[in-house]
């Protein structure tokens, strides 16, 4: 069947029909949609990033980790009713 032959019999269907022809083949390309795979490297270099170490010369964060824990620690160890 040509591209044409395919057209006419489409264009043959009742109206109802013709929608329900064109939801399937929306519902088929969703389906079958090709995912590009994410790129293996980021566009931004976190390493060199700003943004991390901003406060790295605060010694009022020096101990942070063990302040972290002990919040966490006192807030997960509570029963919640």
């Amino acid at each position: 069947m040509t591209q044409q032959e395919l057209f006419n019999e489409f264009l043959s269907l009742p109206a109802e029909a013709q929608r329900q022809v064109i939801d399937f083949i929306a519902f088929l390309r969703q389906r079958y949609a090709v995912v590009k795979p994410a790129s293996e490297s980021p566009d931004f270099d976190l390493i060199n990033d700003s943004f991390f170490g901003m406060w790295s010369d605060r010694q009022d964060l020096a101990d942070s980790t063990t302040w972290v824990r002990s919040v966490r620690e006192n807030e997960w160890s509570k029963s919640h009713d």
